[in-house]
This record gives structure tokens, C-alpha cells and sequence, in this order.
């Protein structure tokens, strides 16, 4: 009989966390490393990067390594994926997407230049990761796990946002769902290979600082969701366990919604 502990652990594996020293990824990061796995977080912000993993090390020693890549550009993708293959030993176990970057728009103000940015970066980027990762995944029959948002399932409530700087983007939301339909087609296309693929979906999240500066705003948050509060960063490591181990080794296809019951009514 195989033991929880044993379905759980990354002894031995390789995780690539693309945006993992950011708000949620770097809990993601930080979760695969308490299971074990040497993790390679890669962003724009290299130097952010390298302090995370600095970090990271004296928390949980390992083989974990840090390389710049811009997702939006084919180029730097492929030099990742070389310095990858050099640092996984030729195989990878996990690839996480979870970098994002985006401007705060409305429906009015939204131009094309900001609609092709983040599409760009939240849906191209992502199939472009995938596609030059799935190599190294198929060596070792990986697993994908992409990180969408509540906003890819549901529309934002307009009641919500009373202004430009706390708006959620048309782009956004269109992205997010196109991520979870592509993550369904990649867990039937890439299960010959070995390779399952899920989604994990969180709900309200906003960084420390727009709580304190915007309290009204975190306040209507909370009122709309059913748990009444907001997210908490660490309650992401959950899921994300759970998707990048074993113990979902029958799970494909899926999303879970780390959204405190938001898309839940």
C-alpha cells in the first residue's frame, strides 16, 4: 500500500515555477520545495529571482536555480529551456505557469495595444512555455499545472470597482478562460505521453498593500464571497501539492478553485 507521505514526496524531481518568485508563485515554489523537488524559478526580474532562491535555499537546501526569461519572446523561451534542460539533467518533472503582467483597465479605456499584452503574456506565453517544456516533461511523464483565476470561470461584478486603478481587465478574465480550455485540450492530447495537465483557479488575492491603501474596496471583497475575507497567499500551497504530486496521479483535466467560495454563487 502506497502512504500519503510517499505520493507526496518530490524527492528527486525537478520543478520549473515560471513567475515563482512572485506574490502566489513564490508559494508555490515554496511548497514544492518543502516536498522535496529542486526548484528552478525563471522571470523578467532575474535579480528578484536569485534573491528568492537565496532564500529558498536556507529554508529548504536543494538544487534550486534561478534564470531570466521573457515569455512573450520565442527567443529567450528556447535559451530557458536550454539552461533547463543543462540544470534538470536532460528531464522535468513540474512546469508551473504562473507569471503574469498587466496593466489595470477598464472596458472604455482598454486599447488594442493593452488587450494584445496581456493575451500575450497570459494565454501565448503560456502555450509557448508548454510547448517547448513538453519534451522534457514527456521524459519523465511530468505534470503541468497552470494558475488561471476565478475570472476565467466568472465575470466581475462592476458593483465591485469604482475606479481605473482597482479594475480587472476585459483581457484578463478572456485569457484566464482560454488557459483552462487549452489545459483540458493538453490533458487529452498529452496523455499518450504520459503527461497530465490541470488548472488551479484562485479567487481574491490583492497584495497587502492594496488592502491597507484601499480598505472600502477589500471590505466589498470580502462582503461578495462566501467565506466573508480574502485570500491568504500561504492558501495556495494546497492545491498545488496536491496537482504537482502523486497523490493527483489520476487527475487530468481539472481545476481547482482556491476562491473562498467565490465562483461557488
Amino acid at each position: 500500500m502506497t502512504s500519503l507521505n510517499e505520493l507526496m514526496s518530490l524527492n528527486g524531481r525537478a520543478a520549473l515555477v515560471i513567475g515563482g518568485a512572485g506574490y502566489l508563485g513564490s508559494q508555490i515554489s515554496d511548497a514544492l520545495a518543502e516536498l522535496g523537488a529542486d526548484i528552478i524559478v525563471a522571470s523578467r526580474d532575474l535579480a528578484k529571482c536569485q534573491r528568492f532562491i537565496d532564500e529558498l535555499n536556507e529554508r529548504f537546501p536543494g538544487n534550486h536555480s534561478a534564470f531570466e526569461v521573457d515569455i512573450t519572446d520565442p527567443e529567450s523561451v528556447k535559451a530557458l529551456f536550454d539552461n533547463v534542460s543543462e540544470a534538470a539533467d536532460q528531464g522535468l518533472d513540474i512546469l508551473v505557469n504562473s507569471g503574469w503582467s498587466g496593466r489595470k483597465n477598464t472596458f472604455e479605456s482598454i486599447n488594442e495595444e493593452d488587450w494584445n499584452m496581456d493575451i500575450e503574456v497570459s494565454l501565448n506565453g503560456v502555450f509557448r512555455t508548454i510547448k517547448a517544456a513538453v519534451p522534457l516533461l514527456e521524459k519523465r511523464r511530468g505534470v503541468i499545472l497552470s494558475v488561471t483565476s476565478m475570472y476565467g470561470l466568472v465575470a466581475p461584478d462592476y458593483r465591485l470597482y469604482d475606479s481605473e486603478k482597482l479594475a480587472n481587465p476585459p483581457s484578463y478574465g478572456a485569457a484566464k478562460a482560454a488557459v483552462l480550455q487549452l489545459t483540458r485540450y493538453l490533458a487529452s492530447f498529452l496523455a499518450p505521453k504520459g503527461i497530465r495537465a490541470n488548472c488551479m483557479s484562485p479567487g481574491p488575492f490583492p497584495f497587502q498593500q492594496t488592502q491597507e491603501e484601499n480598505p472600502e474596496f477589500t471590505a466589498r471583497l470580502c462582503a461578495k464571497n462566501p467565506l466573508d475575507r480574502v485570500g491568504i497567499p500561504h492558501e495556495v500551497k494546497g492545491a498545488a501539492a496536491l496537482l504537482c504530486t502523486d497523490a493527483s496521479s489520476y487527475i487530468t483535466g481539472q481545476n481547482i478553485s482556491v476562491d473562498g467560495g467565490w465562483t461557488s454563487w
